[in-house]
C-alpha cells in the first residue's frame, strides 16, 4: 500500500496542475456551463459553414475556400483547450502530464500561427478580387489556394515545433500549478527556476515578426482596396466591397488585438487574470465570432443554407 502511494505521488509530482478559469468563484458551475454552450455552438456553426462551402458549387471560390480553412482552424483551436478544461471541472482532477502539456502547447501555437498567416492571405485574396478582378481567378486558382493554405499551416507548425521543445526543456522546480486553463508558454515559463529572460526576448522578437509582417500586408491590402473602392462609380460595388471587407477587418482586429496584448505588451503590464481573460477571448470566443461574422451578413452563405433547408423540407414532405 505504501509502495502504491509512493508511486502515485511520484507520478503526480511530474504532472502540472491547471488552475482553470474560475477556481476562486462560487459561480464556477454556471460559468463552465456557459463555456460548454459556447463550445457546442462554435463546433456546430463552424462544421455547418465548412459543409455548406463544400456542398454548394456557388461557394467554390477562393474567398470561401479560405473561410472554410478558418473554420477548420477555429474548430481545432477551441477543441485543443476547452474539452480538457471542462473534463477537469467535471471529474475534479486538474493534472496534466508533461507530454500532454507539450502536445497541447504545440497545437495551440501551431493553430495561432496558422491563423495569423491565413488572415493575411485572406486580405491578399480580397485585394486581388477587388483591385485586379480580371486577373483574379487566373492568379488565385484552386492550385494556388491549396498552396497558400499549406504554407499557412507550415508556418504555423514552425512556431509550434520551435517554441514547444525549448519551453518544455526548462527545469520546473517551483510550484507545478499553472495559473491558466491550458499550457500557455508564458504561464509555464513563470514556473521555471532557471533564467528565461533571453528566451523570452527571442520569443518576443519572433512574435513581433509573426504579428507585424501579416499586419503590414493586411494594412497595405486594405489601403489599396479602399483607394480602389473610392474610385468606383458603382454604389452596389461600394456596398459589396464594404460588406466583404468589413467582416474580415472585424476578425483581424479582434484576433490580432488580443495577440498584441498577450505577446507584445511588456511583462510589467501583465497579470495572470488579464492574460487569462485575453486568452479566453481569442481561444474561446473568436471561434464563435468568426463564423457568425462571415455568415450572418453574407447573402451567399444564407442563400446556400436556405436552399439546403428547403430541399430537406421538400424531401421530408415527399417521404411522408
Amino acid at each position: 500500500m505504501k509502495q502504491t502511494m509512493s508511486l502515485e505521488n511520484e507520478t503526480f509530482g511530474t504532472d502540472f496542475i491547471l488552475l482553470g478559469l474560475f477556481s476562486q468563484s462560487k459561480y464556477s458551475p454556471f460559468f463552465y456551463s456557459l463555456i460548454f454552450i459556447i463550445f457546442i455552438v462554435a463546433l456546430t456553426v463552424n462544421v455547418t459553414l465548412v459543409l455548406l462551402i463544400q456542398r454548394d458549387p456557388h461557394l467554390h471560390t477562393p474567398m470561401y475556400f479560405f473561410i472554410s480553412q478558418l473554420s477548420l482552424m477555429d474548430m481545432m483551436y477551441i477543441s485543443v483547450t476547452v474539452p480538457k478544461m471542462l473534463l477537469d471541472q467535471v471529474i475534479g482532477i486538474h493534472n496534466i502530464s508533461a507530454p500532454s502539456c507539450g502536445l497541447q502547447m504545440f497545437f495551440h501555437l501551431t493553430l495561432v500561427g496558422a491563423e495569423f498567416f491565413l488572415l493575411e492571405t485572406m486580405s491578399y485574396d480580397r485585394y486581388m478580387a477587388i483591385c485586379h478582378p480580371l486577373r483574379y481567378l487566373i492568379i488565385m486558382n484552386h492550385r494556388a489556394c491549396i498552396l497558400f493554405a499549406i504554407v499557412c499551416w507550415f508556418l504555423g507548425s514552425l512556431d509550434g515545433f520551435t517554441l514547444t521543445p525549448i519551453t518544455m526543456n526548462f527545469p520546473f522546480c517551483k510550484s507545478r500549478e499553472i495559473q491558466h486553463f491550458f499550457c500557455e508558454v508564458l504561464a509555464l515559463l513563470k514556473l521555471s527556476c532557471s533564467d528565461t529572460s533571453l528566451y523570452e526576448s527571442v520569443m518576443y522578437l519572433c512574435c513581433v515578426l509573426m504579428l507585424l509582417i501579416p499586419v503590414i500586408v493586411i494594412l497595405s491590402s486594405y489601403s489599396l482596396i479602399l483607394l480602389t473602392v473610392y474610385r468606383m462609380n458603382s454604389a452596389m460595388g461600394h456596398r459589396k466591397a464594404f460588406v466583404t471587407c468589413s467582416s474580415h477587418i472585424t476578425i483581424v482586429i479582434l484576433f490580432y488585438g488580443a495577440a498584441f496584448f498577450n505577446y507584445m505588451i511588456p511583462a510589467s503590464y501583465h497579470t495572470a487574470e488579464k492574460d487569462i481573460m485575453v486568452s479566453v477571448f481569442y481561444s474561446i470566443l473568436t471561434p464563435v465570432i468568426n463564423p457568425l461574422t462571415y455568415s450572418v451578413r453574407n447573402k451567399d452563405i444564407t442563400a446556400a443554407l436556405k436552399k439546403i433547408l428547403l430541399s430537406k423540407m421538400v424531401l421530408a414532405n415527399f417521404q411522408k
